[in-house]
């Protein structure tokens, strides 16, 4: 591998030219720990997850009280036609349960976090409120967070640091975040975990396990999912936040895959070698432009196509290459440095696909752009995503896979609603299910279709897609063939399935995101229309 200007730690890991300290692998005190946490964690979640006979404590009252205390006004108001708009309803009802979130403690507000990033699917009204969530939760006093840093690090917070920011920068749901000031003169960002929140993540996902039997198929929203399974996904992306050693290793881990790769467009702050317990992580501080800061970034003339090209690509060859991917792109994640390099925050959510995984899930990317859709199918029952012994010409039948693709906007609301209950009600017929990895990878590219809107509106969404397929099959295309015992030379690729996934014809050339997205809010208004009759 050819070495880099700078520090001796850029030669593998992707870190900035700027070190406040350089890393050694074997100096790390907190990263041989990191496969037994994470192991660990794994082992606690059916034990979380188990749903009780009984309520599982006082809890339980805790939550139906503060849900019921959000959502009856609003009934009463709805009922008697107090909202003059839809819209008006939907952002009141959506305040009401972020409000809720933040009374019910660390658990709520993470889903509220995951609603947040969900653009295009909730309600623009729900994601705008819980965006909130992101870094506006009502912070811990000052006095609670020294004694966890003192208490984790073992000596005064002045001993420690020679300043420390009373006023956090951000405050979410499992940690805050203060800048400070090493003694050492290193400036650096000290993330902090709130002091109760392990307990109250695992009562929460006691009492959630308890609920979601009782859940299925009673309310729409769990019409459309299976609510048990839907809690084991959120105890898995959840437990292994609440120990910061698996954080600070999953930035090596990143930073580690993104070298390797010769991703050079992002860039991860160093943890710091000693100074990383289960509730405190001090990391290098990085500066840069807000990932929404459109204007901002294009002034200070960076290429803002470019800046979503990196992201989309980045994704791609860590889940299929490496099998290592940031699991939480946001804009409060993400800061666009001077030099248009993009710096990944936050590693709490880490997306892993090892072995047999992995190799499905790189099956499954490989049959989108060939249009093959048995190899789709195969490729997701192989993931979980299917039970193993699935039907996929059935599945394909029922989903009506194996006939042309319908254009939505020829569709009525009505039509579109039904389309919609039909494709729902088939999947949830053959046990259908969000394994935690895809779900990760979903939710990012539903962040990043967000971007595009703010930074690429007029990226030719299909011929942008057609690049990066050449570029994948330039860059890795005999090391992946090998993996999967196919010849790579002998690989074709047809954008009509990805057409078809935008909703258009096969004869269609360009598609830019302006135009998608002209055609999906048509789509949701009439979907709209349709449901509010």
């Amino acid at each position: 591998m050819e070495l880099l200007a700078g520090p001796a730690d850029r030669s593998w890991g992707a870190f900035t030219e700027e070190h406040p300290w350089v890393l050694e692998r074997d100096g790390i005190r907190w990263l041989p720990l990191a496969d037994r946490l994470r192991s660990a964690a794994r082992a606690e979640v059916p034990v979380l997850t188990k749903p009780s006979k009984v309520p599982p404590g006082a809890r339980v009252v805790t939550v139906v009280r503060e849900l019921g205390t959000a959502v009856l006004p609003w009934m009463v108001r709805k009922k008697r036609g107090r909202f003059a708009t839809p819209e008006a309803s939907r952002a009141d009802i959506s305040r009401r349960l972020r409000l809720a979130a933040e009374h019910l403690g660390p658990t709520y507000i993470k889903l509220g976090q995951i609603i947040s990033s969900g653009e295009g699917l909730f309600p623009a009204e729900l994601v705008t409120e819980f965006k909130l969530c992101r870094d506006q939760v009502p912070a811990e006093p000052f006095d609670v967070v020294r004694t966890v840093v003192e208490s984790d690090l073992g000596g005064r917070l002045e001993d420690l640091f020679s300043s420390f920011d009373r006023t956090p920068l951000a405050a979410a749901s499992i940690a805050q975040v203060h800048a400070a000031t090493l003694r050492t003169g290193e400036e650096v960002v000290v993330k902090v975990q709130r002091p109760s929140v392990s307990m109250f993540v695992r009562k929460d996902l006691r009492v959630m396990a308890w609920l979601a039997p009782h859940l299925v198929g009673r309310i729409p929203i769990a019409a459309l999912a299976n609510p048990p399974a839907l809690v084991e996904l959120f105890a898995e992306t959840i437990v292994e936040e609440l120990d910061f050693r698996m954080e600070a290793a999953n930035m090596i881990d990143v930073a580690t895959m993104l070298r390797e790769l010769g991703q050079d467009g992002y860039v991860v702050p160093r943890p710091h070698p000693t100074l990383v317990t289960r509730r405190v992580l001090v990391m290098q501080r990085v500066k840069g432009f807000n990932f929404d800061d459109v204007v901002g970034m294009q002034d200070a003339g960076i290429d803002t196509e470019e800046v979503v090209r990196t992201a989309m690509v980045a994704l791609m060859e860590g889940a299929m290459v490496y099998g290592v991917f940031h699991g939480d792109l946001h804009g409060g994640n993400l800061f666009v440095l001077a030099d248009g390099r993009t710096a990944l925050l936050d590693f709490g959510i880490v997306g892993r696909l090892s072995g047999e995984r992995r190799l499905a899930f790189l099956r499954m990317m490989l049959a989108a752009t060939t249009n093959d859709v048995r190899g789709q199918m195969a490729a997701m029952r192989d993931l979980g995503a299917l039970p193993p012994d699935t039907d996929l010409e059935a599945v394909i039948k029922d989903l009506r896979l194996d006939l042309p693709p319908i254009d939505p906007t020829t569709l009525t609301g009505e039509e579109l609603v039904n389309e919609v209950q039909r494709v729902v009600k088939a999947l949830l017929g053959y046990g259908a299910r969000m394994p935690k990895e895809l779900m990760l990878y979903v939710k990012n590219m539903v962040f990043l279709d967000g971007a595009m809107a703010r930074l690429a509106p007029d990226l030719d969404l299909i011929g942008e897609i057609a690049k990066i397929s050449m570029m994948f099959a330039e860059r890795h295309g005999e090391r992946l063939g090998r993996e999967l015992g196919i010849d790579h030379t002998s690989i074709e690729m047809n954008m009509d399935g990805v057409k078809a996934g935008f909703g258009v014809d096969a004869g269609t050339d360009s598609l830019t995101y302006r135009e998608l997205q002209a055609r999906r809010e048509l789509i949701s208004k009439r979907m709209r229309d349709q449901v509010g009759r």
